[in-house]
């Protein structure tokens, strides 16, 4: 892979990868961007901000009896304590104490916990990295009020499509009342099939949206592929598992769109 180019120094990069509905690729996103960003001689850190886990278990990282995003949320323990030194990137875990955050975590100040934290080591990282939730819950309103960029995943359905809208409003009020530098920094297909009618009329669909919300579509359209799911079984990233694989290829070529675009901006 591409070594780095035009990396800008003293700055740290944070997105969230976010769509509150499931199953349209933000965790596979989540670890393919953060280990193409690796790859490519980056110091990437992923934070797991889903209760079920699935960012964590899929790098081989702990997350039974020791610290997790929860512990350091709740102030039981430190970042050193808690990130992980995966193979594929470091990594913040997380498991299923999250599943109540929201009604746990309801302090002034809630939204803040994970900004208060992560701001600490934000000079050992180019890139920090949110997998969250399907869900606008505690959890993701978190992410937001950290992160500069979102990336919203879709395949290429009703369903997901549709709340693209909410998210976007979402991220309007957060960008109002706790962040005014967050932006929905592009849409991406994933699980994506040129060749389906379906597919073609929701990327039109899509597009409109897009342009309703000032948000560009990523060219880079992720392909559907079993080896999504063998790499995580084998707790390893898409690269290292197979780098030939089409949904390798798409990710790669994702990462440096996404690359090629932040260069242009600066």
């Amino acid at each position: 892979m591409p070594g780095i180019k035009g990396r800008v120094k003293n700055m740290t990069h944070s997105i969230a990868i976010a769509n509150q509905k499931g199953g349209v690729g933000k965790t596979t996103t989540t670890g393919a961007m953060a280990a193409g960003l690796k790859h490519r001689g980056y110091k990437v850190l992923a934070i797991d901000l889903d209760a079920q886990g699935n960012l964590t278990d899929s790098v081989g990282a702990n997350n039974m009896q020791c610290s997790t995003v929860y512990e350091l949320m709740k102030g039981c323990s430190t970042l050193k304590e808690t990130i992980q030194r995966a193979k594929p990137f470091d990594i913040i875990p997380a498991n299923l104490n999250l599943a109540s955050a929201d009604m746990e975590f309801v302090q002034t100040g809630k939204e803040y916990l994970i900004k208060e934290i992560v701001k600490n080591v934000e000079d050992q990282y180019d890139y920090i990295i949110f997998d969250t939730p399907p869900s606008l819950g505690i959890m993701t309103i978190n992410a937001f009020a950290y992160v500069k960029k979102v990336i919203i995943p879709t395949t290429p359905g009703v369903f997901a499509v549709s709340g693209i809208m909410q998210l976007w409003r979402t991220i309007e009020t957060i960008k109002k009342y706790c962040n005014p530098e967050i932006k929905v920094e592009g849409i991406l297909f994933t699980r994506f099939n040129p060749r389906l009618i379906i597919s073609k009329n929701i990327k039109e669909l899509t597009e409109v949206i897009s342009k309703e919300i000032k948000a560009t579509i990523f060219e880079t359209q992720i392909r559907i592929s079993v080896s999504v799911d063998e790499a995580q079984a084998n707790q390893t990233d898409i690269f290292s598992y197979n780098e030939k694989n089409i949904v390798s290829q798409d990710y790669n070529a994702f990462v440096e769109e996404y690359l090629r675009k932040t260069r242009e901006r600066t």
